[in-house]
């Protein structure tokens, strides 16, 4: 459902969410290493959150990622979601047809609808610091 680079978008939001809570700033190295990504594509999807304002990036010696705990509060999946997918996830046919609309529905378009809004209400609903919470007492993990 989600590209490849929002899956790692998300767990680095995630990574990143942490450990600022933890008040830490996070090398692109420790995030690639933790959310098992390639270095270089962590590079470009962290430039992604960046630019989109989820994250913060300081360059130089002691730079890093880190979102302030304000903005752990308020940014939702969603906001993760649309920098790197855009809205592709709310609008795309379930089929991968590219003329799936209500005038022309694939087979799956009416049940897919609903699944889409409900993924959407989940997306809106859920803040990184739910998520980073879960993951540092050990109730969810990012990492196979």
């Amino acid at each position: 459902m989600f590209s490849k680079a929002c899956e790692y978008g998300i767990k680095a939001a995630i990574y990143i969410a942490l450990q600022s809570l933890l008040n830490r700033r996070v090398s692109l190295k420790e995030i690639a290493e933790e959310i098992d990504s390639p270095l270089a594509f962590t590079a470009k999807i962290l430039h992604q959150l960046a630019k989109n304002n989820i994250l913060d990036s300081t360059k130089g010696p002691s730079g890093g990622f880190q979102i302030s705990r304000e903005r752990i509060e308020v940014i939702n999946l969603s906001d993760v979601v649309y920098a790197i997918d855009g809205d592709s996830v709310y609008v795309g046919c379930g089929l991968g047809l590219n003329k799936c609309n209500a005038n022309r529905p694939c087979p799956v378009h009416n049940k897919f609808a609903v699944i889409r809004e409900e993924l959407k209400q989940m997306l809106k609903g859920t803040n990184l610091l739910s998520l980073a919470t879960s993951f540092e007492s050990g109730v969810t993990y990012l990492k196979r």
